[in-house]
């Protein structure tokens, strides 16, 4: 078994429809392997005769990394690849996944490429600003990143063996956020390298619904807090990054900066305030 493939999914039903069919034609069952993690719904969604060999992990109670996590006990492929359920996969995504670690045995971890299915502002307007959509595109070649966004990613099976599964304190359904991030981190200091891959493509969804400021500050605070679950600072360091910040965003506005410069500036107010919000309860403990 060369590559098994992790879909994380909570409550997108035509969502993880759409991408089954994306995968569907690229799929040998000699050599693949699919699973659909599923958390936090009470039923199971009903997958419609997909044409798929796939085994579909049901767990009503919150938490995609533990659900990834009981996927990733049963997967028997060489190579781990995850993809969250509001992605389309591009029509050649399976074999650039195989030929990249088939290529680059440097790399012991995979960050794909991830654009929008649509413009954003062509949906949203001005809006877009806030919409935090996962978007990497490093260009054309491949090179070393410093980590991997969990929309689309791949580990090779020896390396997560090494380093340990995804921490469930982390990401949707627990704090929010950054387990991809964690992991990253654990991945580099193991001494392990992990590779940017532009042909491993996806399109991500834009929703104009998530087009919401309060929305995109709130998760902006949710990741700062989230960072002091893996991270250690100090009061002092998050003290700075909030002041700096604000003085940040103060200029911003001052000069009637475009909307999303402002929206960069709010989200780093909100991450340094959501860092603070992490200290002061590990204090209260």
């Amino acid at each position: 078994m060369k590559l098994s493939i992790i879909i994380a999914t909570h409550a997108r039903p035509g969502s993880l429809a759409r991408l089954l069919l994306s995968l569907k034609p690229q799929l040998d069952p000699e050599k693949h392997e699919l699973f659909v993690a599923e958390n936090g719904t009470q039923a199971p969604v009903q997958i419609d005769n997909p044409g798929i060999a796939l085994s579909h992990l049901h767990d009503p109670n919150p938490g995609k990394c533990r659900s990834q996590n009981r996927a990733l006990a049963m997967a028997a492929g060489e190579i781990i690849a995850f993809l969250d359920d509001d992605v389309i996969a591009a029509p050649d995504y399976v074999n650039a996944v195989d030929r990249f670690f088939d290529d680059y045995p440097q790399f012991a971890a995979m960050g794909g490429r991830i654009l929008p299915a649509k413009d954003p502002y062509a949906v949203a307007g001005p809006a877009a600003s806030y919409l935090d959509l996962p978007i990497v595109d490093e260009g054309e070649a491949v090179v070393e990143v410093r980590g991997v966004t969990g929309a689309n990613m791949a580990f090779r099976a020896s390396a997560l063996r090494a380093v340990g599964p995804f921490d469930e304190r982390l990401g949707p359904g627990a704090s929010g956020h950054e387990e991809e991030t964690e992991l990253s981190q654990r991945v580099r200091r193991a001494g392990m390298k992990i590779g940017y891959a532009p042909r491993a493509l996806v399109w991500h969804e834009v929703d104009p619904g998530r087009a919401v400021r309060t929305r995109f500050i709130r998760i902006a605070r949710e990741r700062g807090y989230c960072r002091t679950l893996h991270e250690q600072h100090s009061r002092g360091e998050v003290v700075i990054k909030i002041a700096v910040a604000a003085v940040r965003l103060m200029l911003a506005r001052a000069i009637h900066a475009p909307t999303f410069r402002i929206a960069r500036e709010e989200r780093r107010l909100a991450t340094a305030k959501g860092m603070r919000d992490g200290l002061l309860k590990q204090r209260q403990r």
